[in-house]
């Protein structure tokens, strides 16, 4: 009995730290329709900072919480809202989707750059203190986690439901103009709810850092449980909100503690980890949406489409750049070639998912390792067996795009994370899959009996696969079934209105963009020879998402030079190790301030040459005249050409 006490008091603890940091959550939702995937980060973050405040510096503990809490925290929230967060209450889902998965990528590099990677420990409030009822012991640690709990929550409903600060708040999402004229301030409470959150975020990670530990990831993907609480109160109730992350701790710890008991549970050590996981899946799945806004890509105007000749020509390009660089190039640089290929050929899955269907998948990379398992599973080094990789791969993408066939925006996004960590957590590192210390072996692919064994060879080959199904995607979106994808992104509802079944095409969508990013896989597999789950961890997938919104999810060459940019970010970060964590950094605010344009820099290429034409050109046949005499139209003097100059400008 005293056992099953003390599990229940450490799940109480745990689930009372959840819930601080789910109610900082729901009210920058509920006050400015952001939902900000970055909370867990902040929190990791501000944990670090109490930890250089109060062990590093020796401050004292009370002045360290103060600094923390209710001075840094609050600052860095009003900076969030005022320079990132500004207006994405308004724009669609995606487009705050990836804002807060930029800032979640940047904090985690200013903070491995400001505190690199070594042991850290932060003391428990009172440590040493216990309270003992009977065999029970509790540390002053809980106690005061659980009372603070009560308190943040029983604040935050007075706040929200019996102030005129709190009625302004809600206010300020449901109708800004009103507000305004009834001479209430949007921005100013707007600023006030993220300074809130943050603060509630900062104390969720102080709280939970003694026990956790402070670890980038660990205390930053920690949130995915104040997620899933969030949702059970559907991002608006507090009451509810706080029995979720009650009875998510409760039930993480009995899992944890009676692990032992539970049938196979040998063959799942991940368990433990996933049950946040499972539990957010479910609430997605089984309770009713929330009024959140339309979720689609909407307002985004697609990059340049190439013509067939046109593309082709260019990926028969990139077919001899590759073979020519090859040539004389080692092993290990010829593997991060083949690496390249292989991000893109995934960042193309992105592209025709998000880019051309408008859908946002935070799961890519785990199709990917579902290509990969396959793939040596199989064991079929050939087409054959790279076929039923993709098939299998595709499979799976559409048995994920089922149960969630009613979620848009927000909710699917998050399901698909979900899906992406339970894989990671669970599935990757059971014994029916691989796990760390026991690598699959696949050997490389063989095309109509002919085994491309070289490395340099086999990077070609994966260029060619690349290549291919740029065409194909191309195609889609030239054809019938690009225009008809072009159109439910922009407007769904629309396209239901003109009979297009919006269920199917989106588990189509959903399935074969699995499918490429299953053979990507497939052959990377073959590529490296084995393959570990560390491969497809499901943080890389944000790490995609990022990348190819910087360089244009909209485009092929976004996709290309997105995957080359990708391959390099660890290479780069191993070389320099001093700025790892600023290449990580940089990554974030690329993506935070490129979100609002979702074809990236690659589009911007794109505008080179127009803009040559539009501006440098006249500026020079304005400067040297003579440079620019056409014989063959007849204008043979500067004269006559100033008028032609005149009469492009009149004309544009």
């Amino acid at each position: 009995m005293s056992e099953f006490i003390s599990y229940t008091i450490i799940g109480i603890f745990t689930g009372a730290a959840y819930a601080i940091a789910a109610s900082g959550l729901v009210l920058t939702y509920s006050t400015t329709r952001v939902f900000n995937i970055a909370h867990g980060a902040v929190g990791m973050v501000f944990a670090f900072v109490y930890w250089d405040f109060s062990v590093r510096q020796g401050f004292p503990v009370w002045i360290s919480l103060i600094l923390v809490l209710f001075v840094a925290a609050p600052l860095f929230g009003v900076f969030v809202q005022r320079v990132l967060a500004r207006g994405l209450g308004s724009a669609p889902v995606s487009v705050s989707l990836v804002v807060t998965v930029g800032l979640l990528v940047g904090l985690i590099g200013v903070a491995t750059q400001i505190w690199p990677p070594e042991a850290r420990t932060l003391p428990q409030f009172f440590h040493g203190h216990l309270i003992r009822v009977g065999s029970v012991v509790i540390t002053w640690q809980e106690l005061i986690t659980v009372t603070l709990s009560i308190v943040v929550a029983m604040s935050l409903y007075v706040l929200l439901t019996m102030t005129r600060i709190g009625t302004a708040m809600r206010a300020s999402v449901d109708n800004p103009e009103l507000l305004q004229l009834y001479g209430g301030r949007p921005q100013v409470v707007a600023a006030l709810a993220w300074a809130v959150g943050s603060s509630l975020a900062a104390l969720a990670g102080i709280l939970l850092a003694p026990v956790v530990g402070l670890q980038y990831y660990d205390l930053t993907l920690l949130v995915i449980s104040a997620y899933a609480a969030a949702m059970l109160g559907r991002l608006t109730s507090l009451p509810m909100t706080y029995v979720g992350a009650m009875a998510l701790g409760i039930g993480q710890s009995y899992v944890v503690g009676y692990l032992q008991n539970i049938p196979f549970s040998d063959k799942v050590p991940g368990l433990p980890a996933v049950i946040p996981t499972v539990f957010l899946f479910a609430i997605l799945v089984l309770l009713p949406q929330a009024p959140l806004r339309i979720g689609q890509v909407k307002g985004m105007v697609s990059a340049p489409v190439p013509s067939l000749g046109k593309a082709a020509r260019w990926g028969t390009l990139l077919v001899v750049l590759v073979l020519f660089i090859s040539v004389g190039m080692p092993d290990s640089k010829l593997l991060l070639v083949g690496t390249a290929a292989t991000y893109a050929i995934v960042m193309l899955s992105l592209v025709l998912l998000t880019g051309y269907g408008g859908y946002v998948s935070l799961a890519q990379f785990t199709f990917a390792g579902v290509g990969a398992v396959a793939y040596s599973k199989v064991d079929q080094p050939n087409l054959f067996g790279l076929l039923v990789a993709v098939l299998i791969a595709a499979a799976v993408g559409a048995v994920v795009a089922i149960p969630v066939l009613r979620l848009t925006g927000l909710y699917l996004a998050l399901a698909t994370l979900a899906f992406a960590q339970l894989m990671d957590k669970l599935v990757f590192q059971a014994s029916f899959a691989f796990k760390f210390d026991n690598p699959l072996h696949a050997e490389r692919l063989s095309i109509f009996g002919v085994k491309v064994d070289g490395t340099g060879s086999y990077a070609v080959v994966m260029t060619v696969f690349f290549v291919l199904i740029a065409m194909v995607v191309l195609a889609v979106r030239r054809g019938r079934l690009g225009r008809i994808l072009i159109a439910v992104r922009d407007s769904p509802a629309a396209a239901g209105t003109l009979g297009i079944d919006m269920r199917w095409l989106r588990v189509g969508l959903f399935a074969a963009s699995a499918g490429i990013a299953g053979l990507a896989g497939a052959l990377f597999a073959g590529l490296r020879g084995t393959i570990v789950a560390f491969d497809f961890q499901f943080f890389a997938s944000l790490l995609l998402l990022l990348m190819a919104v910087v360089w244009g999810v909209t485009s092929v060459t976004g996709a290309a030079i997105g995957g080359i940019f990708l391959m390099y970010l660890p290479v780069a970060q191993s070389d320099n190790p001093s700025i790892a964590g600023l290449l990580f950094l940089l990554l974030g605010v690329g993506a935070v301030i490129l979100a609002r344009d979702p074809n990236g820099l690659a589009n911007k290429l794109f505008q080179i040459p127009g803009w040559i034409q539009d501006s440098v050109y006249p500026a020079i046949v304005r400067r040297f005249p003579a440079m620019a005499m056409n014989k063959e139209s007849g204008y043979d003097d500067p004269a006559s050409l100033e008028e032609v100059d005149a009469d492009a400008v009149a004309a544009r």
